[in-house]
């Protein structure tokens, strides 16, 4: 009768063994699998629609919806802003991000905490495979690290370090003194140290006219050009010869 008891006892605490066994491993697995599901949600597949410039792209998500993806920690000079002129490294930055990621091509972009700007853009680290394209823009020289606001500081050490290192090699915006300032970027730098000022120029009424266009090219226009009238004029000369040590060529029409 006691060998039956003992029997009984044991039998019970081997289910009651059993059944916590079943808890732990199933709480375990449930939190595995929440954990997993928590790092997928913060990356997500996208299709590429255009390039804007070197910071900025459209994508189209799963559910077929356009999005404006602005790159996260970091600023690259503007090429296509409406108020303001090309800035140096802002093609070479645009055309970088556009030989990386053509039309349709898949990308991944990865959010931080805080998913949108307060324009409504995704802000994400752009993934190309297993080569990020914010990361790919500060080694090149091509962008600055900003606006740093927590929540979303995941790779601001990682990022300042790589910046460091182009600061140190001297190369893109690094490359031009007194360029990146905390508001961004002083294209006047560029301007007085490259182009001749007013003072420099060889008459007191200056007609032609230098302008920068949305490509890039510095292109100067004559009187009696076809597009002269028409051209709002960076910059003025006396003659087509400073023009052309300022760096400009002529336009075609």
């Amino acid at each position: 009768m006691q060998l039956k008891k003992l029997f009984s006892f044991i039998v019970l605490i081997s289910v009651l063994l059993f059944g916590c066994s079943n808890e732990l491993i199933t709480e375990s697995s449930n939190k595995e699998s929440n954990s997993k599901e928590a790092v997928e949600q913060r990356f997500i597949q996208a299709s590429v629609v255009r390039v804007v410039d070197g910071d900025t792209l459209i994508v189209k998500l799963d559910h077929k919806k356009e999005e404006r993806v602005r790159l996260l920690l970091i600023d690259t000079p503007e090429s296509v802003h409406p108020d303001k002129p090309v800035q140096p490294f802002g093609i070479e930055a645009s055309e970088m991000v556009k030989e990386l990621m053509k039309p349709g091509d898949l990308i991944h972009l990865e959010l931080d905490v805080s998913e949108r700007d307060k324009y409504g853009r995704l802000l994400a680290y752009v993934w190309i495979e297993d080569k990020m394209v914010n990361e790919l823009l500060l080694e090149k020289g091509f962008a600055r690290v900003a606006y740093v606001y927590a929540p979303n500081t995941k790779y601001v050490d990682q990022f300042y370090d790589i910046q460091k290192q182009a600061q140190e090699r001297g190369i893109g915006i690094w490359s031009l003194e007194n360029y990146v300032v905390d508001r961004g970027f002083n294209e006047e730098v560029y301007l007085e140290k490259d182009n001749p000022s007013h003072s420099d120029l060889s008459c007191s009424n200056p007609m032609i006219k230098g302008n920068h266009s949305s490509r890039g090219d510095f292109i100067y226009h004559v009187p009696e050009g076809q597009y002269y009238d028409q051209t709002n004029a960076e910059e003025m000369f006396c003659t087509e010869e400073e023009a052309k040590a300022a760096g400009y060529r002529k336009s075609m029409k």
